[in-house]
């Protein structure tokens, strides 16, 4: 029972962070194609890369959309600080440290704490 509940959380994990991925993949690429003057193939490729992001969140193994996207928001926090750090080497301040643990505490308590004795996800 336990692995399966490791199985969930992990399928869980992975599914936001493939979702942050495309969302701020796709973002940005629509961000280079507008400040930077690049071609229509990069707003067509960041586009689709958002549409998919769109769709990603679908597979979450929850009924509750509005949790869905609450908890993704602090996937998106974190990942956002991640980006700009390793992509724009702005590296997190204490500020943003302190920011995003608190978006990871509050993604904890609206989608992975059980409620009623079930899970989210139930």
């Amino acid at each position: 029972m336990q692995s399966h509940h490791n199985s969930d959380l992990f399928s869980s994990i992975f599914l936001f962070f493939m979702a942050g991925l495309c969302e701020i993949g796709g973002g940005y690429i629509v961000w280079v194609w507008v400040r930077d003057d690049m071609g229509w193939i990069y707003g067509i490729l960041g586009g689709f890369i958002l549409f998919v992001y769109g769709v990603i969140p679908t597979f979450q193994n929850s009924p509750n959309f509005h949790r869905i996207y609450a908890a993704y928001g602090g996937y998106f926090i974190v990942m956002s600080l991640l980006w700009g750090w390793f992509f724009d080497g702005v590296q997190p301040d204490r500020y943003d440290i302190i920011g995003g643990s608190v978006a990871l505490i509050g993604i904890g308590i609206i989608y992975y704490v059980p409620r009623g004795g079930k899970t989210i996800r139930s």
